[in-house]
């Protein structure tokens, strides 16, 4: 079983975080400060350090020095919730494995511990990951299949999903931030001829200039300051199977041109090689820029971005598709359920009538976290509004055609209509109610209503 030390001052993330850990069979010791955490580093030889960058009585570069100096072999992972890059930079070449940017779920950073543990010639006992995805330097689990809507917005996603998937075109998928844009990527994937081969995303956005050819290319040992080990890059991890480009409009004008040499002779050099290494992989990649524009203003290369576009995807934002409201937040339930090991069966009927009054600006990253919030808060078998954040609980109904089934008191007797007029058929009567199947399903029980 790995040591692991955890030193966060945010007493209530630190508190998720280790015992997240020990569900997975870590033994985790949690400290608030770095005078905490030197007196464990002193008395105790650990496997992994994770680390706040900042603490109120040191930084994690204090913490990490500290931790090479009692025993080199112990692997550090510096978290860091403050846009100074130059001190991640600065912490990697001091020797961290690599580093974590706020906020970010528990279940996010499991394969960046695997892989600092194995790097260390530790065996892990946790199940690796089905799939490894990438967000910065942040990589992301998340086994949970795409939820396809019922709306005509929602059909029409999944149809080009369907359409370009078996291919090997690349795809540019464009939407708002939240809407779930990975979670197409992976789909494509999933649905392609490389879905046993890797799927390994990448936010552009996350890493720094100074060490983005090495993050794409890999590196040898020894080629830059802080290189104490040969390095494998995105595109040779990805070998095989699809490299998702998450925020390509972040790119540097230096690496888009390495990139479209890279897209166009399938071949990568790693940084202080004089070997090419020769690449098999498919790049779909992801924005919520006008990229069109940026070619128009010279901010992005004409010819990457025709490259990357050979089949675009637009992902609808969660207003455009209320439909499938309903749906998307049973789903997330399910998930929060799970991941808190609590048993919430559904939703009021005053939190659904907020949930449809209110216009989620942040999409489906904000409904599942508001999701996932509210499950944790409540304590009765349905989440109440009073659990609800104030400005989707107070939101303004904007049109009452929208909410179906929920606006009448009568609402029995309307199910009973619906289930009449489509004979029995629960999914036609539940898009007659403009509802999902499993919130007719909870209302059938609630009337005691048995077909």
């Amino acid at each position: 079983m790995s040591k692991v030390l955890v030193v966060e001052d945010d007493v209530a993330f630190g508190t998720m975080l280790k015992t997240f850990l020990e569900k997975r069979d870590y033994q985790v010791s949690l400290v608030y400060s770095a005078a905490e955490a030197f007196s464990k580093i002193s008395a105790n030889k650990f496997d992994l350090v994770l680390t706040d960058v900042r603490l109120p009585d040191n930084d994690g570069l204090e913490i990490l020095q500290r931790v090479k100096n009692e025993n080199p072999a112990t692997q550090v992972i510096v978290m860091t919730s403050y846009a100074e890059i130059s001190m991640a930079v600065k912490a990697m070449k001091e020797g961290a494995f690599d580093y974590v940017s706020k906020p970010f779920r528990p279940e996010s950073i499991l394969q960046t511990i695997n892989n600092a543990l194995e790097s260390g010639e530790v065996i892990v006992e946790p199940a690796k990951p089905k799939t490894v995805k990438r967000s910065g330097s942040t990589y992301l689990n998340d086994d949970s299949e795409m939820v396809k809507g019922v709306s005509e917005a929602s059909r029409r996603l999944n149809d080009y999903v369907e359409l370009v998937a078996p291919t090997n075109m690349s795809v540019l998928i464009t939407g708002e931030s939240g809407t779930g844009k990975e979670q197409i990527a992976k789909s494509i994937h999933l649905q392609s001829k490389r879905s046993s081969a890797p799927f390994i995303a990448v936010d552009c956005g996350a890493i720094p200039k100074e060490i983005a050819s090495s993050e794409f290319f890999g590196h040898i040992k020894g080629s830059f300051t802080g290189a104490i080990s040969d390095k494998t890059g995105h595109f040779e991890a990805a070998n095989g199977g699809t490299l998702f480009l998450d925020e390509i409009g972040n790119l540097t004008y230096e690496l888009q041109v390495q990139l479209l040499r890279a897209l166009q002779e399938r071949r990568v050099k790693p940084v202080g090689s004089n070997t090419e290494i020769q690449v098999d992989i498919r790049v779909v990649t992801a924005t919520n820029e006008d990229l069109s524009q940026a070619v128009k203003d010279g901010e992005f290369r004409e010819d990457l971005y025709h490259r990357l576009n050979e089949f675009s995807i637009k992902v609808p934002a969660l207003r455009e598709r209320k439909e499938d409201l309903m749906l998307f937040a049973n789903q997330f339930l399910d998930e929060a359920n799970k991941d808190l090991e609590k048993d919430v069966v559904g939703f009021s009927d005053e939190a659904i009538h907020a949930f449809k009054n209110y216009n989620w600006p942040g999409n489906l990253r904000e409904l599942k976290n508001m999701v996932k919030r509210a499950v944790l808060l409540t304590r009765d078998d349905l989440i109440p509004l009073k659990v609800l954040p104030h400005e989707i609980a107070t939101a303004t109904r904007n049109n009452d055609n929208d909410y179906g089934l929920f606006k009448n008191r009568n609402e029995e007797q309307l199910i009973l209509d619906a289930l009449e007029k489509t004979g029995g058929n629960k999914s036609k009567a539940a898009r007659m109610l403009s509802i999902d199947r499993k919130t007719l399903y909870n209302k059938l029980k609630q009337y005691g209503i048995k077909l």
